[in-house]
């Protein structure tokens, strides 16, 4: 591998024919070491049905999927399921002007470059980084947390600039928290049967509750059936669809979903498309 000291200015490398790795036998490497992985065309296009979310470090699952058509590239699912998070350094929007500028803040840390002349600089994950889209926090960057992925370039022979492990993140690099989700406020009910009412509001509590307290990994499933079993109530007159979508999105956001996620689940469900 090529190794250099983090941190000194260095010419672009190209890939090194010569350390090319097979892309299995990369991404069981890297999942002994606790970093999940998925398939990737040489496009930077999943090769498994759900992308990130098949992400794992089994064995056998891993020589499954990487046995698909087209499966080139190792992507790793960054933030929680690996344990680390990734400053990408966008070569093409200046981050290399950004790295030049904040390079001598960072702490020596595993940093290798991409394909397209940036840099991947990877760290420890903690639970407050969250995935952050270019330019948010700097011209030229991007975070990649939880929910998000980064190829593994080395395994196409891109070189390493530093092969430290992955240090802390630093607290001056940490998002700022993303703005609470608020969902618009439902208008007032206006029907008249008080005793559906009663009933709809207190299927509405208990909906709340469970999608509010479901596991990990059964939270997006909880609310799509909570809100697709309420759904039928509107047609009563005995609830809103706002005020549906007011109840769940709050307990989901709350519960750690994503509101995008949240926002697609409930239209799903509550357009009658959510009932499998």
């Amino acid at each position: 591998m090529h190794t250099a000291d983090f941190g000194q200015n260095q010419p672009f490398f190209g890939p090194d024919p010569d350390e090319v790795m097979p892309a299995t036998e990369c991404a069981l490497g890297l999942a002994e070491g606790g970093w999940a992985t998925f398939p990737m065309n040489a496009r930077k296009r999943p090769v498994c049905r759900h992308g990130v979310k098949d992400a794992t470090i089994d064995p056998d699952r891993i020589r499954e999927m990487f046995s698909h058509p087209g499966a080139e590239l190792v992507a790793i699912a960054t933030g929680t399921p690996s344990g680390i998070s990734i400053l990408d350094i966008d070569r093409q929007h200046d981050g290399l002007e950004w790295w030049q500028e904040n390079r001598g803040r960072l702490p020596r840390t595993l940093t290798w470059r991409t394909r397209s002349g940036g840099l991947h600089v990877v760290f420890q994950h903690r639970p407050e980084i969250r995935t952050v889209v270019l330019g948010e926090i700097g011209r030229g960057i991007e975070i990649r947390a939880t929910g998000a992925s980064a190829i593994y370039w080395p395994a196409q022979g891109y070189p390493y600039l530093c092969e430290a492990p992955p240090a802390r993140w630093p607290d001056w690099l940490r998002p700022p928290p993303r703005p609470a989700y608020a969902p618009p406020v439902p208008a007032a009910w206006q029907g008249s049967d008080r005793r559906a009412r009663r009933y709809a509001e207190g299927a509405l509590a208990n909906a709340i509750a469970r999608v509010a307290t479901a596991a990990p990994g059964e939270r997006n499933s909880r609310l799509n059936q909570e809100a697709f079993g309420l759904a039928r109530l509107t047609e009563a007159g005995a609830l809103t669809a706002g005020e549906i979508v007011y109840g769940l999105a709050n307990a989901a956001t709350a519960a750690g979903l994503d509101p995008r996620e949240v926002s697609a689940t409930l239209r799903s469900a509550l357009s009658g498309r959510g009932a499998a």
